[in-house]
């Protein structure tokens, strides 16, 4: 049973999609087919055959599906209900676009479309995070400043975590430290002490003698990441993704790296605790990304994001317990959650959400995501972003206070040293050259803004 919503009875909605044949955009696109107001009028991507092969395999009628390379065109196509298919953003005739959904994962491009919506007045959606810390700052100032709506997109870590924070403040509870868990759990095998995390298997029969956090947590999380230290836990995603949420919120990094502990989700209200009560956290405020440990059958965290809040009324509290809430063991923390992010199928809400000019926090340069060299790097090392986690080799994303020079990690992609850095080096913007002009323009304009 399909349930009816008073959004399905709005003014059709028409949104250009970059991105178009990514992961991401195959699941909104697959849930426009259920949100039928809104309507995907053109969909972007370089790989215009990708983008017809998959809304072949959605069942959009290929008789509904053109390719355009000019704007009037463009508009025309729109007009007759076509949707219309382009190679860029050059093909796009922006009146006939009520949102943008960006979504293409490369910043000087997807600043680019951006910027380009916001100037023709239309809303921004932004899934893009490696945008979004590089030039979101400005992006969201110029939004509010012609009136439009720039908002991270539902089903990804950041924006789901504001939600979440949104209800945790709405309630009044105190937060001590709020985040997401890696995007792939820990299983552990109980009949051979191995462990499996995206595909990748360790053997670790340590772990079964660790299920348990016992007296002394840090001691045990420590003895729990030695086990599985052959597994790649830590992403430039994670960083990038709870960037967003600290630049929405004022919330910092504990630690420039993020801790990362291993943790079963039953555990998440000791573990956040604060140091004197025997957790990891060291100040109020935090954002963190913890290893979801789990063993075979139970639930999966789901790349899902949390907060741990301080309780209040022993009976409250006593009586949440009962009903199977996560508090700690000396019930002086919380851990509400949400294990899930269904990334392009709950978009639409954000779509509704731009048109609707929901009210939404802005961002500002309280953190910023920079670059520490990992080795020593050469004059001339030119930097790129690849891999299914968009990392860049020969740095580490790190979590900071903002500081004049600091360059953005995902500023990088395509840049090269002018000097050299030595290992442990933060990389300033006055050591690269070959940064996307606008992108850097657009960060500078930001750190103008608010550092």
């Amino acid at each position: 049973m399909i349930l009816t919503h008073t959004a399905r009875g709005r003014a059709p909605i028409r949104i250009a999609l970059t991105g178009a044949n990514g992961g991401y955009g195959r699941t909104f696109l697959a849930q426009l087919a259920l949100t039928p107001e809104i309507v995907p009028a053109v969909l972007i991507d370089p790989d215009v055959p990708g983008v017809r092969r998959t809304l072949g395999e959605l069942g959009t009628d290929p008789a509904r599906v053109v390719r355009s390379a000019d704007p009037a065109d463009t508009a025309r196509h729109v007009a007759e209900g076509m949707v219309v298919l382009a190679a860029s953003g050059d093909a796009v005739d922006w009146a006939a676009v009520d949102v943008l959904v960006e979504a293409c994962g490369r910043v000087a491009d997807g600043y680019r479309y951006a910027a380009a919506a916001l100037d023709h007045g239309v809303h921004v959606v932004m899934v893009s995070k490696e945008v979004d810390t590089v030039t979101g700052v400005e992006l969201s100032a110029r939004a509010a400043e012609r009136g439009l709506s720039y908002l991270p997109g539902d089903g990804d870590q950041p924006a789901n975590l504001l939600r979440l924070l949104d209800w945790v403040a709405a309630v009044g509870l105190d937060v001590v430290a709020i985040g997401k868990s890696g995007e792939y759990d820990l299983e552990l095998d109980p009949a051979t002490g191995r462990v499996t995390q995206a595909g990748a298997t360790v053997d670790a029969p340590e772990l079964l003698g660790l299920l348990e956090l016992g007296d002394d947590v840090p001691a045990v999380l420590a003895r729990r990441a030695e086990a599985v230290r052959g597994l790649k836990r830590a992403a430039a995603a994670d960083s990038c993704e709870m960037t967003v949420v600290a630049t929405r919120t004022g919330a910092t990094a504990d630690v420039e790296a993020l801790h990362y502990p291993v943790a079963r989700i039953g555990e998440l209200a000791d573990v956040y605790a604060a140091r004197e009560h025997g957790g990891i956290t060291g100040r109020d405020g935090i954002v963190d990304v913890f290893s979801a440990l789990r063993l075979p059958g139970e639930a999966s965290f789901a790349g899902g994001v949390f907060a741990v809040v301080r309780t209040g009324d022993p009976a409250t509290w006593r009586t949440l317990r009962g009903k199977g809430h996560v508090l700690s063991r000396d019930g002086r923390y919380a851990c509400v959650y949400w294990p899930y992010h269904y990334m392009g199928v709950e978009t639409p809400l954000t779509v509704h959400a731009a048109v609707d000019r929901a009210a939404a926090p802005p961002a500002r340069w309280t953190t910023v995501l920079a670059a520490r060299a990992t080795d020593d790097l050469d004059a001339g090392t030119a930097f790129a972003v690849a891999g299914h986690h968009h990392e860049i080799a020969g740095v580490a994303p790190v979590m900071i206070a903002p500081t004049p020079d600091a360059a953005p990690y995902y500023l990088l992609d395509g840049a090269r040293l002018r000097r050299p850095v030595p290992k442990g080096g933060l990389i300033a913007l006055s050591d690269v050259e070959g940064t996307d002009p606008r992108a850097h323009a657009a960060y500078l304009a930001g750190t103008a803004r608010t550092i």
